[in-house]
């Protein structure tokens, strides 16, 4: 899934920083959703370091993830050895069809590199009335504090940094609907979901996306002195989401679920 892809030990910072901060509470919210029965055998696709699986495990007979990302899955590896974890993409699954009877991707969709022959894909691994269950970020200005990151990035960084930023937001509810419809699946639904994410600092919340996402080259390619007045743009435009333990905003959310 090009776009989004972590290198080196990104994928260690990406489970230590990102995933406590808003991965893991959205992977229980997906997770309530998908209403998982101890006799599913489930796939999470686009896992990467596994949050969703690890709490699907506990509640299905069988559950694997599957990631094209070598680095996310030796951290999955790691942290759930008993869970089975494939190397693949989304778009060619190594798997017979009908082979599960769930199938979840948190935050992945939106980079498959073709979405349309993804979600095919997805619909073939599926027994018939199987379930799919995804959760897709809506747009930027619904989740305002990374909007904000955004177009400092943009005055800061440059448009290429303000754009690596935006592309998790980058598809709506609405051609999700239609992708999914013209895949075969049925009993498409959309709900949004509505969380929070939480950092000690708007200085912290830029470190970790450094340390965590593609941002880290152009972040680390910039001089001291852009640096220090990208921490202070961010700092002023977070500011109405601050408080006494740091900065807090909303996340917004589309689930949506569907049927073979």
């Amino acid at each position: 899934m090009t776009g989004w892809q972590l290198e080196g030990n990104a994928a260690e910072a990406y489970e230590r920083y990102l995933v406590p901060a808003f991965f893991a509470p959205f992977a229980e919210r997906l997770v309530a959703h998908a209403d998982p029965r101890p006799t599913d055998r489930a796939l999470d696709v686009a896992c990467g370091t596994g949050i969703v699986a690890r709490k699907l495990a506990p509640l299905v007979q069988r559950v694997a993830g599957l990631d094209p990302n070598a680095g996310m899955l030796e951290v999955a590896r790691a942290n759930a050895p008993a869970i089975e974890w494939i190397a693949a993409e989304a778009g060619a699954i190594p798997l017979p069809d009908a082979t599960f009877d769930l199938v979840t991707c948190q935050q992945g969709v939106q980079f498959f590199p073709d979405r349309a022959a993804g979600l095919r894909e997805l619909r073939r691994v599926l027994a018939p009335g199987g379930r799919l269950v995804l959760s897709i970020w809506r747009a930027a200005e619904h989740s305002p504090g990374w909007l904000r990151l955004a177009e400092a990035l943009d005055r800061h960084a440059g448009p290429e940094a303000g754009a690596i930023q935006r592309r998790p937001f980058s598809l709506g509810g609405a051609e999700t609907r239609t992708l999914l419809h013209e895949a075969g699946f049925s009993a498409i639904a959309v709900r949004i979901d509505i969380g929070a994410v939480r950092f000690p600092s708007a200085g912290d919340l830029l470190l970790r996306q450094e340390a965590a996402s593609p941002l880290a080259g152009p972040l680390s390619a910039l001089a001291a002195d852009i640096r220090e007045a990208l921490v202070r743009d961010v700092t002023d435009s977070l500011r109405p989401y601050a408080d006494d333990d740091g900065v807090s905003f909303p996340m917004e959310t589309h689930i949506v679920t569907a049927v073979r």
